[in-house]
């Protein structure tokens, strides 16, 4: 079967990459190892109550983002969070804080030591950093202070990465902080710069904020496989791997689906799996440049989808509460989607999302259901403060062996070699989430570029 390009790989990079090609008027297969499309992405509706099983929201609606869902109109539709998004919580001494959001609330949160608080007010004057592998960690202290890591930093990494902000370097895992530092000499001072230079922008370039679909987040790869088309998607495939072929500048790429062969002969082949399956898939490249980009730490991570129908005096007006490593509690945090968006739990009632596990705690992952449970009950109690005797009306348990990619030193090493390997193989594309950013606006923009670069 000939096709223009391959792409393996049915997640948002994937569906982004096929969306844009069709569009495009390029011919795609897209080959995908699970029975569904979406990667981790799955919603479920359960006993009143709408929850993922993966990632909850995106963040930062970039303009690529709107471009796909304006292609997907009529499928599917985005949904932007509510205002109490725009709060986070932040565990400490046994309750929730606000994180400041300004001058004055910044000067009285308990979150941070008075000396940090008055440091902050020097940010601005520091020198910018000449390390270009500093850690998050190295780097907040150096500008901020140490409670500014503790207990902004390190509960945001663990959001976000379920990482360790001692060996995430902030070049590759937080990109945007380390330009501010470079381009501007400050975290303040740059961020203001760029407040005034986005209110100069026109409204089509302004990016918006948290973001998922409406009726659930799996809408979103159901609605980009049927632009794609059922017939270009082949499921449950099995051994892949991709070939290419020097005289005629064309891949081959084989595979098995239900036992059968399947043969495909393409210009361009797309990977978007994990690097912990690229040697499968890439069997010609040898094994210790192969090894450069398969040694990429993931962190496992477990999600508890809790709901109750009723909840009571207690308000949850955040996007969620984040959870700092130095409180020695169980759980990463717990985001609170019914607070953000429409239809996800019972008009009096709540949906919560609790997870487990990541880079510093990952034993706590590996723990049984009936173990994860007794945990998450009693931080139900114990976190959001519902009474004993109250109990949750739905618990769901997930599992992600391979939740969140680490961008920590060897990121360097791994980046290069895939840009010597697409260079010395024309028409190979190594994609994915080992590169680009793990959110899934990052996903949908990667896709969508390369769509655009392979079309143009």
């Amino acid at each position: 079967m000939e096709k223009d390009v391959v792409i393996i790989g049915a997640g948002l990079t994937g569906l982004s990459a096929g969306v844009e090609l069709t569009k495009r008027g390029w011919s795609v297969a897209i080959l995908e190892k699970s029975d569904r499309v979406g990667g981790q992405i799955r919603s479920y509706k359960e006993n009143e109550f709408l929850f993922e099983s993966g990632p909850n929201t995106g963040s930062g609606a970039s303009q690529e983002v709107m471009d796909l869902y304006q292609t997907l109109s009529g499928r599917c539709e985005i949904e932007f969070a509510a205002k109490a998004a725009a709060s986070r919580w932040i565990w400490k001494g046994g309750q929730f804080h606000p994180l400041p959001n300004g001058l004055i609330s910044g000067l009285t949160t308990p979150l941070f030591t008075p000396g940090d608080k008055l440091r902050i007010l020097g940010e601005p004057f520091r020198r910018r950093g000449n390390d270009p592998d500093e850690t998050v960690a190295a780097m907040t202290v150096r500008r901020l202070g140490r409670s500014f890591l503790d207990y902004a930093v390190d509960p945001f990494l663990s959001g976000i990465y379920a990482g360790d902000p001692d060996t995430l370097i902030t070049r590759y895992a937080l990109p945007k902080l380390y330009n501010l530092e470079q381009q501007y000499g400050s975290f303040i001072g740059g961020s203001i710069q760029k407040a005034r230079e986005a209110k100069r922008q026109s409204p089509r370039e302004a990016k918006k904020g948290i973001f998922s679909t409406k009726g659930g987040m799996e809408n979103l790869p159901k609605a980009m496989a049927a632009y794609i088309g059922a017939d270009n998607i082949f499921l449950s495939v099995s051994d892949s791997s991709a070939h290419p072929d020097a005289e005629t500048g064309y891949w081959k790429i084989n595979a098995q689906q239900h036992g059968t062969p399947l043969t495909f002969r393409s210009r361009h082949v797309i990977t978007t799996v994990g690097a912990y399956r690229l040697h499968e898939l890439l069997p010609f490249i040898a094994t210790a440049e192969m090894n450069k980009i398969t040694h990429l730490r993931y962190a496992p991570v477990v999600q508890v989808a809790v709901g109750v129908k009723e909840r009571g005096p207690l308000h949850f007006g955040a996007f969620g509460g984040l959870i700092s490593s130095k409180e020695q509690e169980d759980f990463l945090g717990v985001l609170f989607p019914s607070s953000c968006f429409t239809g996800r739990s019972p008009e009096e009632g709540m949906l919560f999302s609790f997870f487990m596990g990541g880079i510093k705690k990952e034993a706590i992952a590996h723990l049984s259901d009936r173990e994860i449970e007794e945990k998450t009950v009693q931080s139900f109690h114990r976190l959001l403060k519902f009474p004993n005797g109250k109990e949750p009306d739905l618990i769901r348990i997930f599992r992600h062996p391979y939740a969140i990619p680490q961008y920590e030193l060897s990121s360097g090493e791994r980046l290069a070699t895939i840009s010597k390997l697409e260079n010395d193989y024309k028409g190979l594309h190594i994609a994915g989430n080992l590169r680009d950013g793990i959110g899934m606006a990052h996903r949908m923009i990667q896709g969508t570029n390369l769509g655009r670069e392979i079309g143009d």
